[in-house]
């Protein structure tokens, strides 16, 4: 049974997704500001948090930002909000989905399941694979370029994984998103553009002239080693 945090400072709406996530059969952590829910994200309690923007103390982008410098722990963004900016600017900080209020309950627990799913984790190669410069670690989950560790979340630890399946083969940002995120997803795709982003800043020497993770043009990504 997977454990959820609720990080949200309305209690009517805690109640209100404690109740159908109950009924999924999850088991359910609630906090209702920033600091406290930092604290149990880090406790090693959850499986998954849902984390409000707007929250006393601690506002969620601090939050996530700080969830991140030690944890790959799946984070959904809960907000109010439909600003553009703040989708995104979630998503590079870190976040692995987001949703909107107001929700269906339906969407969210869909979401939260295929988040769970996902980090349990796509099977990687063998451990100490090869891929040209790169080495997968299958029972540490981690992957290294020329002997360097690199300092991936477990969602670009997944991306790698199924571009190292996939070889010089050009991945879809629909593919991507339906085998990695763990859902057929049926909205803005920009979140994979947003993850390649990031992944590239940490494979590349260079991310403005990337030697590895190379786009195809109205095609989609692949891995080049």
């Amino acid at each position: 049974m997977s454990t959820v945090l609720i990080i949200e400072d309305e209690k009517s709406i805690v109640d209100l997704i404690s109740y159908n996530l109950k009924r999924e059969g999850y088991d359910i952590l609630a906090a209702y500001d920033g600091q406290t829910g930092l604290d149990l994200a880090l406790s090693g309690k959850c499986d998954l948090v849902l984390l409000d923007v707007m929250l006393p103390v601690m506002d969620g982008f601090e939050v996530l930002r700080r969830i991140r410098e030690r944890s790959s722990l799946p984070v959904i963004m809960v907000t109010a909000r439909e600003e553009e900016r703040d989708k995104i600017f979630g998503l590079d900080t870190g976040a692995d989905d987001y949703i909107t209020k107001p929700f269906s309950v339906k969407e969210m627990a869909a979401r939260i399941k295929a988040n769970i799913r996902r980090s349990a984790g796509i099977r990687p190669p063998a451990a100490g694979e090869t891929y040209g410069p790169f080495t997968v670690d299958r029972d540490l989950q981690t992957v290294s370029r020329s002997g360097r560790q690199l300092e991936l979340t477990q969602r670009e630890y997944d991306i790698m994984c199924y571009f190292f399946k996939a070889g010089a083969r050009v991945v879809t940002r629909e593919e991507l998103m339906e085998k990695v995120w763990g859902y057929d997803y049926y909205g803005d795709l920009r979140a994979v553009d947003v993850a390649m982003r990031r992944l590239r800043e940490k494979l590349e020497d260079d991310p403005a002239d990337p030697k590895y993770l190379m786009t195809r043009r109205g095609a989609g990504y692949y891995l080049q080693f």
